[in-house]
């Protein structure tokens, strides 16, 4: 081998050799994703959720997982793995925490990265259902596979503290809505009942209602005012370190 050729080669394999010793000398830990997919429907929070079907966890419910490709990064897992166990597509998701306590998993340690969000369940579809996929209410969820109980109470108490700054739950509602409608989202997430003239006096406060000048149509009730949202004035507190301060 001439020895200019050598002199190039020879630098290169060192630095390859090096880096593979240093990926080695790594220990291996899985990454997983898991999606906490929150949903509003008649009133009620509730939570996608699937049956296991590992043996040890046989038959309780668990979260929407599976492991992190060689190739993905941790936003294309989690979209891929929403698509992939539901069919649903175009679903905002949110990084809200990760889980690495060494024995959270009963096949060894893994690492799992969990995104949530937060859907008004008549705008989407389940395309696929296996394991039993269905929407279970909040409330009566006791004991689930793995450490996905403690997985969602974490994702609760983010999604209570979203709501409160960020115009999440606007997403559960249609485009013109009506204050008793607003309120409901707020009570059913919170899980609180909420004095109904502070609730709209604190909304009226922020100035991010737009009054449509429409009514209510077909209710059983006594028929409110319509508003929108206004994100353009939200997007102006926001840069004032605002937003929404409920």
């Amino acid at each position: 081998m001439p020895e200019t050729l050598k002199s190039n080669i020879v630098p290169i394999l060192k630095e390859n050799i090096d880096a593979i010793q240093l990926v080695v000398s790594y220990p291996t830990v899985p990454l997983t994703v898991d999606c906490v997919i929150f949903g509003f429907d008649e009133n009620s929070l509730k939570v996608l959720l699937i049956k296991s079907d590992l043996a040890q966890f046989y038959g309780k419910l668990s979260l929407l997982g599976d492991k992190v490709n060689a190739n993905e990064d941790l936003d294309t897992a989690a979209n891929r793995i929403l698509l992939e166990r539901t069919g649903m597509k175009q679903v905002y998701l949110e990084q809200v925490h990760t889980f690495s306590q060494p024995n959270r998993h009963p096949g060894g340690r893994v690492v799992t990265s969990v995104y949530a969000s937060l859907l008004n369940i008549q705008d989407h579809s389940l395309e696929i259902t296996d394991n039993e996929l269905n929407w279970h209410p909040i409330h009566l969820l006791k004991e689930m596979a793995f450490d996905h109980k403690e997985i969602l109470d974490c994702c609760y108490a983010w999604l209570q503290k979203r709501i409160q700054e960020h115009p999440l739950a606007l997403n559960l509602l249609p485009e013109k809505f009506s204050l008793r409608q607003l309120q409901h989202v707020y009570e059913a997430i919170l899980d609180t009942k909420l004095d109904r003239r502070n609730f709209r006096k604190k909304f009226a406060s922020m100035g991010l209602l737009i009054d449509t000048h429409e009514m209510e149509v077909n209710v059983t009730h006594r028929p409110g005012k319509l508003y929108s949202f206004d994100y353009a004035q939200y997007q102006l507190r926001k840069k004032n370190g605002v937003g929404i301060d409920f």
